[in-house]
Order: structure tokens, then C-alpha cells, then sequence
């Protein structure tokens, strides 16, 4: 066993919020576990493993015992075996007390075990809901923010993906923090589209990165975020920009081309907070997430909804295409864009808002608006928002 032990101090988070702690692992190993302990009054330290190929994973505070074997490796790291070199344990310094942390690694070589997931039964699908659309479009309702146990969620990935089906949701994206372990399990899921992502996780802010694009360096800058993402045809967006300490204060040098406008801390929708940054922000794409981890502690999953135009299913393509619509829920009032024209469905008695401002009151179950371009509000007579369209 190697064991490092010492005490981090604002002086090292200073120099550097990562801190690596090297070790060897030598040839026909058949498995490395680590474990991390130190005061957790002083403060917080995120836990991640770099192995010779390059980086295996990321258990953040939500783990503090890893085990990576030849055939299986605990939720958030990579399944490539245990190959022989260099490998580090890295420590993220989240939060310190003035005083410091005191640590304790201890990293130990030879067999480990891991559990087998069950699966559970998938539920029916609910028959989808008739919304109208531009010729060759459909909407699908979905949420852009979730989480598994290969992160900090409570939910195994098709635990999640059965949840997503009783909600009634077409699509879910999950975006586990600053891995892409699930990826390889998502297309095992049937009655639901499980939506390779990333959740770019720092102390200053967080963003999704959509697609099967392989991992986005958290460490670097979040400019280079956009750069990367954007090179290899995926889709960046800002998470819950307002949201207390995880609120964004990244610089990205231009405006972010998608955010999660209405996030489910948005709880009081009356409240302009979020509307204020979006419209600061130039108003990027606007998306929306429930970030659901596990039951009793969150919104569950399309809470709110987001609406995808979609072509033959392409979720990511109409992402792209910036084709999407926000509603607090899967049934209830939408307001969609529908080639040239606005429809507020089942909004009768709400507002139409316009980017300047002006307000138009919705009459019936569905009101059609010609000449609206740019996003537009739903509200109701309290200036609570009900639904939101790119």
C-alpha cells in the first residue's frame, strides 16, 4: 500500500485548485483501489484518477473509496483495464478553512470487486403528445440535465432511464460531472433516448457539453470549453447561470451560444433573475433542466420540460439546430415556433411577451402569432412564466 498524508492549505489551492499525487503501477497488476479521508468540517476535496492512457475519471465529493479492475470500475471511471505505468490521484481543493485540510490517500494494489447492477422492469411508454409542427418536425419533450451514479445521483443509468419513461419524457440527457464513464452504457436503454453529456464541473460555474464527443478538460479554461466542444460537433450550454455557488463567473470572451435559462431552483417564477442574465447574455438558445440526482432532494426529470423540434428523431440535430421551447411540465401550456409563426397551446388567458416588452393576451386553446421573431414569454396575470420559445 502507499499512503500520502499532509495537510492542504489556501496557499496550495492558490497554486493550484488541482493536485496530483503520483504512483506506479507495475505490469500484470489486476486492480488499484484508492480511498480518501480528511476533515470534512475544514472543508471539501473532489476525489478523480489519472492512469497511463490518460484520465480515468472523476468521483468529486461524492465518493471517497474508488476501485478500478481489469473487466469493471466504479461508476465515473473508465472500464480500460489496469494498465501498467505512471498513474496519479488527483485531488480538487473545493473549499478550504483558513487553517487547512488534513488528508489521508491510501492507494493499494491487487484484486478488487464491484457490484453487479440490476436492471429494472422499463415501464410502457406514454402515447406522445400532439403538438403542432413545421413539416418534417416533430417536438419531443426531454430534460438536458441529469445525473447517475457515475457521478453524484442515486440512480443507476437505467434506473434513471425508467424514471425518464413514467415521466413521459422522449429524451434525457445525462450529464454526469466531469466524466463520460456512462456514455458506453446509454444506448442499452429501449422506450427512451438517453442523450450523451457532460456536466463541465468547476467552483465557478457549470455546462453541459451534448453530445458523444469523448471528455471536456474541466481544468482548463472555459473558453477553450467552447473551443473543444464546438470542434469536435457538439453543443455547449451555461448551467443555472444564477444558481447560488454554482452561478456562472467563467469569462468565455463572447456570448454563450446556449443556456439553461429556467433551471429547477427557479422556483418563484415571477422572480426576472434569470431572464435579466439571459438577456444580459444576448439570449442564447434557452433550454432547460430539472437536474434531478435522486428522489426526495430534486425536481423529478422534465421538470421543467424541454421541447426539441425534431427531424426522424434527431435530438441532437435539432438541438443544434437551436429548434427548442421550455414548459414547467410535459402537458399543460407550450408556446412553440412553428416555421414563421408563434402557437401558444392550451395558454388560453396567459400573455404573449416580446422581447421589448409589449404584451399580447392569448384567447383559445390555441393562438397563432405571425411576425415574432427572436424568444418570447408565456405569462400569467402575476408575471409568472409558464413557457418560453427560442
Amino acid at each position: 500500500m502507499t499512503t500520502f498524508r499532509g495537510r492542504w492549505t489556501p496557499d496550495d489551492r492558490a497554486q493550484s485548485v488541482y493536485q496530483y499525487l503520483p504512483f506506479e503501477v507495475p505490469e500484470a497488476c489486476t486492480g488499484v483501489r484508492v480511498s480518501l479521508t480528511y476533515d470534512r468540517v475544514a472543508g471539501v476535496l473532489d476525489l478523480g484518477v489519472i492512469d497511463p492512457l490518460g484520465w480515468r475519471g472523476w468521483s468529486g465529493g461524492a465518493r471517497s473509496v474508488v476501485a478500478l479492475g481489469e473487466d469493471a470500475s466504479t461508476p465515473g471511471y473508465l472500464d480500460r483495464g489496469v494498465p501498467a505505468g505512471e498513474w496519479a490521484v488527483v485531488l480538487g481543493l473545493h473549499r478550504l478553512a483558513s487553517a487547512g485540510v488534513r488528508y489521508e490517500v491510501d492507494v493499494s494494489l491487487g484484486p478488487v470487486s464491484l457490484p453487479v447492477e440490476a436492471a429494472p422492469p422499463m415501464p410502457s411508454p406514454r402515447p406522445p403528445r400532439e403538438l403542432p409542427s413545421a413539416d418534417g418536425l416533430r417536438w419531443l419533450a426531454g430534460d438536458l440535465h441529469a445525473h447517475t451514479v457515475h457521478s453524484d445521483g442515486g440512480l443507476t443509468i437505467a434506473e434513471l432511464a425508467a424514471l425518464g419513461i413514467e415521466q413521459g419524457l422522449d429524451f434525457l440527457a445525462v450529464t454526469d460531472h466531469n466524466t463520460v464513464s456512462h456514455h458506453a452504457s446509454l444506448g442499452a436503454a429501449e422506450g427512451i433516448t438517453l442523450i450523451p453529456g457532460q456536466e463541465v464541473t468547476t467552483a465557478d460555474g457549470h455546462a453541459n457539453a451534448f453530445g458523444d464527443i469523448g471528455w471536456i478538460d474541466f481544468r482548463q479554461p472555459a473558453s477553450s470549453w467552447l473551443d473543444e466542444v464546438s470542434a469536435r460537433g457538439g453543443v455547449l450550454s451555461i448551467n443555472h447561470p444564477i444558481g447560488y455557488d454554482c452561478a456562472w463567473r467563467h469569462i468565455l470572451g463572447e456570448p454563450p451560444p446556449y443556456a439553461e435559462v429556467w433551471h429547477s431552483s427557479w422556483l418563484d417564477r415571477r422572480d426576472g433573475g434569470a431572464l435579466a442574465w439571459w438577456q444580459a447574455a444576448g439570449r442564447p438558445v434557452p433550454v432547460g433542466g430539472s437536474d434531478w440526482h435522486r428522489p426526495g432532494s430534486d425536481a423529478r426529470p422534465g421538470s421543467p420540460t424541454t421541447w426539441i423540434a425534431c427531424a426522424d428523431g434527431d435530438v441532437l440535430g435539432g438541438l443544434a439546430a437551436g429548434r427548442t421551447a421550455i414548459s414547467a411540465g410535459r402537458e399543460g401550456p407550450v408556446l412553440l415556433r412553428v416555421g414563421d409563426e408563434l402557437v401558444a397551446v392550451e395558454a388560453d388567458g396567459a400573455m404573449l411577451v416580446c422581447p421589448d416588452g409589449r404584451r399580447t393576451p392569448v384567447r383559445g386553446d390555441r393562438a397563432t402569432f405571425g411576425g415574432h421573431p427572436e424568444p418570447h414569454l408565456l405569462e400569467t396575470d402575476d408575471r409568472t412564466v409558464i413557457a418560453i420559445a427560442a
